[in-house]
């Protein structure tokens, strides 16, 4: 899936001071990579394998996965937190598909706004909530600089 950029000061806020502004940066990337792993455990996100680094503000995931949207998934839930830049998603997939769209959300936006303007119907909005779950809560319950992933019909 290669490289995916993201706004590091926005997101979900997981990581504890000592993660965010640590004395020694090379001591905390276990910790961040543990972090970002229990965040994906948490939302209970699809994954046969996965392993999770950290270096400086990006993330490299490795393993595999049953499908694409679970390589997505996971990409969109590390990269959507508050410290994340960039995440290098090397997954596999084992039943390779196309490759959803990725959206920036602006401000204003709604998903009934984003599923007008990318498949040219706002009542398709269900579909960019349903494929951004468990990220997603509550299809009115998005923020400017998230990263939305965007399936194809």
């Amino acid at each position: 899936m290669g490289l995916l950029s993201f706004f590091k000061g926005v997101g979900e806020k997981i990581f504890n001071k000592e993660q965010e502004t640590p004395a020694q940066p090379e001591a905390a990337e276990p910790l961040r990579a543990q972090a970002l792993l229990d965040h994906v455990k948490k939302l209970g996100l699809s994954y046969k394998t996965l392993t999770v680094k950290t270096k400086g503000d990006t993330v490299i995931l490795t393993g595999s996965v049953e499908e694409q949207a679970d390589a997505e998934k996971i990409a969109l839930a590390v990269g959507n937190v508050e410290g994340v830049a960039a995440v290098d998603n090397q997954l596999e997939v084992a039943q390779p598909t196309p490759a959803g769209k990725f959206y920036t959300v602006k401000s204003g936006d709604t998903l009934s706004k984003i599923s007008k303007e990318m498949y040219g119907d706002a009542m398709k909005y269900g579909i960019i909530f349903e494929a951004n779950k468990p990220m997603l809560s509550d299809p009115d319950k998005i923020y400017p600089d998230q990263v939305l992933r965007i399936p194809q019909l």
